[in-house]
């Protein structure tokens, strides 16, 4: 006796909307991140060096090898100084 294939047919089309659903957001991470892999434990040092990198490039991930800084990064110090007294 076997069993009917007509009622394995939904099971199948749930695991393919499944595998294409993760394919695809594994894809979207990836665009998202600079066409690289991702990372996992990133300590405060790597996102400090990671928001360096986006204010010098736009991207998070993006590296540069100029030796001279574009116009405008000196004015993007992400550290806020307090007001001097007087």
């Amino acid at each position: 006796m076997g069993i009917p294939f007509e009622a394995l047919i939904p099971y199948g089309v749930m695991l393919g909307m499944f595998a294409v659903s993760g394919a695809a957001l594994s894809k979207i991470r990836h665009m998202q991140n600079g066409d690289k892999r991702p990372r996992y434990s990133v300590d405060a040092w790597d996102k400090q060096m990671m928001d360096r990198d986006r204010r010098l490039t736009g991207f998070l991930r993006g590296q540069t090898d100029s030796v001279k800084a574009p116009p405008g990064f000196e004015l993007s110090n992400p550290w806020r100084v307090e007001p001097t007294f007087t």
